[in-house]
């Protein structure tokens, strides 16, 4: 019985074997599935013709992946740890709308999470090797944070100012019964979204809306720079960090989290010793 544990870890838990790759290719596949016919089922002409063959199939892929679920808590070696993990979040709420649906209707609607899932995709096509890139950009994101809150805040403070003047200007007669009212037109307006749903209609109310407008363009490009200086600046620290050699093997461009060396397994020096 322990062996054949090991065996399903081995193919559910790895990629490394052609057995792991079809279990998880296949896996995607049923993922890809059931959300496209959920998403289908919404469709009314659709959903009248073919809604109780939908249903059947959204409570197979539930069962069958309520089943997979277990599996994996039965042959995973902590439990636990696989349960609180990212996928394992993932896998109990993907399962949850269906039953849930028992209680509160539509909410099989919500099984769109379920594409998370798909995230596996990431390790079959050995695209973890992309991560570094990943978290080059959650780095810079994490160090621009607060440069990005005053930001928001400033754009907050602007909104409600051209709200509030707009509402002054035009007033209900116009459309803009009230001043969040009229600072949704200005958040939809700066945004360059422009629904369309109200429009200023005096000369003063049109100007101020081209004012809006140019300052929306104006605003785009400052959530860009600061992002991309972060980005040059962990970049950077990236790259010296990337140089760190061996002084063993000499092998050099080695993973930001790298200790030791990948090719002789030399503890790796703390500073570069690639010439400046």
């Amino acid at each position: 019985m322990q062996n054949l544990r090991e065996k399903w870890r081995h193919i559910i838990f790895g990629v490394d074997s052609p057995k792991g790759r079809l279990f998880d290719q296949i896996l995607i596949v049923c993922i890809l599935v059931s959300v496209g016919s959920v998403m289908l089922d919404s469709v009314a002409s659709i959903h009248e013709r073919y809604g109780d063959y939908l249903y059947m199939l959204e409570w197979f892929f539930t069962l069958l992946f309520t089943v997979e679920y277990l599996v994996r808590l039965y042959i995973s070696e902590k439990p636990a740890r696989y349960a609180r993990s990212f996928f394992g979040i993932v896998d109990i709420i993907s399962i949850l709308p269906t039953y849930l649906s028992l209680i509160v209707p539509g909410a099989n609607y919500l099984l769109g999470i379920r594409l998370l899932r798909a995230l596996r995709i990431f390790r079959v096509f050995k695209l973890m090797a992309y991560m570094g890139e990943v978290r080059l950009l959650t780095s810079a994101l994490y160090n621009a944070r607060r440069k990005i809150m005053i930001f928001l805040y400033s754009v907050g403070v602007l909104m409600v100012v051209y709200g509030t003047f707009m509402y002054l200007i035009e007033g209900p007669a116009n459309g803009f019964t009230s001043i969040p009212q009229s600072i949704y037109w200005a958040i939809v307006t700066i945004t360059t979204v422009g629904y369309g749903d109200i429009v200023p209609q005096t000369p003063l109310g049109q100007a101020l809306a081209a004012m809006a407008m140019l300052t929306g363009y104006a605003i785009i490009a400052i959530p860009t720079g600061i992002v991309t200086a972060e980005l040059t600046s962990v970049g950077r620290d990236y790259k010296s960090r990337m140089q760190k050699e061996c002084p063993q093997c000499h092998k050099d461009e080695h993973a930001t989290y790298a200790h030791y060396c990948d090719n002789c397994g030399t503890e790796l020096v703390e500073e570069s010793t690639q010439p400046s």
